[in-house]
């Protein structure tokens, strides 16, 4: 393998920020990963290319580095401590969560950089932190893709790895993003809500979108399936490898009545195929059209596509094939590239975050986003508390083995680059 080239372009100043956030007017405060609630209750908090570090016009390597970010992330619910198809979080147990989810993330990181309306412009980051994890993660993986955006333009790319067709990766190559995708649905169902179209707290209208249930699901609000606890069981290998739509597994797991975790939260990648078909109902569309007319297009973005389209011959392969995504739906059959998902973050807004609530959005001591897991496939997308900074990182292969361990290491080395190091990431729930 070559040596890694390097050409640092940050081109903005960074910002101090707090690393413990404190949203008072929510009733909440989020202090290392921790959830307290202002009674004082606490919530507990995944032959090789060689190796060219390039600026963000260069592209035709099998690996860049540059200021202006590159980012994937996958999506799909896995836990950190398995290397199996599981999710964001480290752990399967459920934490307590009120389902109607007064545990907002603090107002401050909702806004986007138009709202912020920032005066001081960004110094010059070298990223070298950042850079030297990105090589790490290249040398042990097939494809890595690291963006950084601030902003809302790239500030910092890092790439390895060929596409399918063989030219070098850049951080516009599409990877399976896994679960991050659960960031697309929550979105879309965000800007249904502010349509009109539907309310957070409505009873999702199974009957009218030909979903089989058990009637003690009749009552199942919209936020709880974003948040998670809507009692839907995990039944995590359903999910894969089977053909057919995710109504079919959904229909199965809800043959019964929700299980005892109802209230509290319980990852399963039901309730987003649920949120997924409840966005083609209510859109009419099917749910790549739904995303693009309500999420992409809006921000300009052109690349991401579902995993029934099969691969494109300018995506990252993935190992295990496209054809066992098929039955995630709205949980996790999203191609897309780091800069698509660094784009869609960077145009999140305060209406958006009203949709957008922990514990649906994981939270740590540096900001919010979502991981991606799969066997083979590992994403990380996370919103800096500044509103301005956007960092997403896709890995096709399985070190680390989860979306959780790749944040770990870039996370905090973009934090070191930027001078805010606050240690591991803590995320809640986790």
């Amino acid at each position: 393998m070559t040596g890694l080239g390097m050409t640092g372009l940050g081109t903005r100043s960074i910002r101090s920020r707090l690393v413990t956030v404190m949203a008072v007017a929510t009733g909440l405060i989020v202090v290392a990963g921790c959830v307290t609630s202002a009674d004082g209750a606490s919530t507990p908090p995944s032959s090789l290319p060689p190796l060219v570090a390039t600026t963000d016009s260069t592209a035709s390597t099998d690996s860049t580095a540059t200021s202006d970010s590159t980012a994937t992330s996958d999506s799909t619910a896995t836990s950190d401590s398995s290397a199996s198809d599981v999710e964001p979080t480290d752990t399967a147990s459920s934490a307590s969560v009120e389902p109607a989810a007064t545990t907002s993330v603090p107002a401050s990181t909702s806004s986007t950089p138009a709202e912020t309306s920032p005066t001081v412009a960004f110094e010059p980051v070298s990223y070298d932190a950042l850079r030297a994890a990105g090589a790490a993660l290249g040398n042990d993986n097939l494809a890595v893709s690291i963006s950084v955006w601030r902003d809302g333009t790239r500030d910092f790319s890092f790439t390895s790895g060929a596409r399918g067709d063989g030219r070098a990766v850049g951080p516009e190559t599409p990877f399976v993003i896994a679960s991050v995708s659960k960031l697309v649905t929550a979105l879309s169902i965000a800007r249904l809500v502010e349509e009109g179209r539907i309310d957070l707290f409505d009873p999702v209208p199974w009957d009218d979108m030909g979903v089989q249930h058990d009637a003690a699901w009749q009552a199942t609000t919209v936020r709880q399936l974003l948040a998670h606890t809507s009692g839907m069981p995990e039944v995590r290998k359903s999910w894969l490898d089977d053909p057919g739509r995710c109504s079919i597994p959904l229909q199965q797991a809800m043959a019964a009545p929700p299980t005892t975790t109802r209230g509290r939260w319980k990852y399963s990648n039901g309730n987003y195929c649920a949120l997924g078909l409840l966005v083609e109902h209510l859109t009419e569309m099917d749910l790549d059209d739904a995303a693009y007319d309500l999420v992409f297009r809006p921000a300009g973005i052109t690349g991401p596509y579902l995993s029934v389209d099969g691969l494109h011959a300018s995506s990252v392969p993935y190992p295990k094939g496209l054809a066992r995504l098929e039955r995630l739906g709205g949980a996790g059959t999203w191609l897309a590239s780091t800069d698509d998902i660094a784009a869609m973050l960077a145009a999140v807004t305060a209406d958006d975050r009203v949709t957008l609530e922990w514990p649906g959005i994981i939270v740590d001591q540096y900001g919010w986003g979502h991981t991606g897991t799969l066997d083979g496939a590992e994403a990380c997308a996370w919103l800096l508390q500044d509103s301005r900074t956007v960092i997403t990182a896709f890995v096709s292969g399985s070190k680390p083995n989860t979306g959780g361990k790749v944040c770990d290491r870039v996370v905090p080395a973009l934090a070191t680059d930027l001078g805010i190091d606050a240690g591991d990431p803590v995320r809640n729930p986790d």
